[in-house]
């Protein structure tokens, strides 16, 4: 694999679902990146992404736009949900549950990075998940 410094949305895979899509922008299968992975996350009005985890991975969620709850569970397993809006930068610690709603009117588009790298890897394992290959608006 050459060097690749420099990667747009447009100029990747990426993975569909019924509540959204992700564009990895930054990671193993695009640029050799090692100790994390990133992206960007869209989630549409009214929808959102089922409570999950990522085991042995941390991320980080920076809302570019758009308003939403969302969901983190603290030390006790117990949901901490709050309204964020642009500017926020969600913490999941490693192998936390977490979700995802977006409550707005118009879509949320989200920064996330995972690390290590690969939860999003295995993402291609979900039911409704769909490979759309570039280019795309």
């Amino acid at each position: 694999m050459s060097e690749t410094f420099f990667v747009y949305p447009e100029s990747v895979d990426r993975f569909a679902f019924d509540w959204g899509h992700l564009t990895v922008t930054c990671g193993p299968s695009v640029n050799g990146a090692g100790r994390f992975s990133a992206g960007l996350v869209h989630v549409p009005p009214g929808q959102g992404h089922a409570r999950h985890n990522h085991p042995g991975a941390e991320e980080i969620i920076f809302v570019l736009e758009g308003e939403g709850e969302q969901m983190v569970e603290d030390t006790s397993g117990n949901p901490v949900t709050e309204q964020v809006r642009a500017g926020c930068t969600i913490f999941v610690p490693e192998s936390r549950f977490h979700s995802t709603l977006n409550i707005g009117s118009t879509p949320m588009k989200l920064f996330v990075v995972y690390s290590p790298a690969g939860p999003e890897e295995l993402l291609r394992d979900l039911p409704d998940f769909r490979l759309v290959p570039p280019p795309h608006a």
